[in-house]
């Protein structure tokens, strides 16, 4: 895993702890799962994940779209499922899209401070690729 990636994942664990389901990166052309607990990978056998990451590239249509019709930037989107809370959000000029699951709590979870820590790596590491390898992309878990 590159340096980015690594502590890509180590701000969300810092962040969500063992809530913390799965953490995706994807772009135009491929996706990876930076990390993915065992219970979550379960689940996933029996789904399309190709599916699942197409379904989020819808993503930057709507990211493209909030900023033609808005006064400010688009930072992230969080949605409610009724057993985890999702989180969606992109970085860099490309750009390269950061999607986790985190199972939902009791407390509110400050979604626009990940956003800030997620953009602060990408300045730290210049953009770099938050792809591990770029021949496992469309990987399954």
């Amino acid at each position: 895993m590159s340096d980015a990636a690594a502590r890509l994942v180590e701000a969300f664990r810092s962040f969500g702890g063992d809530d913390l389901r799965d953490l995706w990166v994807f772009d135009h052309h491929g996706y990876e799962h930076l990390y993915l607990r065992e219970d979550v990978s379960d689940a996933l056998e029996c789904l399309d994940v190709s599916r699942f990451i197409d379904n989020e590239r819808f993503g930057y249509v709507t990211r493209d779209t909030y900023e033609t019709l808005y006064y400010a930037d688009y930072g992230y989107t969080v949605r409610g499922f009724d057993a985890f809370e999702q989180f969606r959000t992109f970085v860099g000029d490309r750009p390269t899209g950061v999607l986790a699951g985190f199972d939902r709590g009791t407390d509110g979870r400050d979604f626009a401070a990940l956003h800030d820590r997620i953009c602060a790596l990408n300045e730290e590491f210049g953009g770099t690729e938050l792809f591990s390898d770029p021949t496992a992309r469309d990987r399954r878990p």
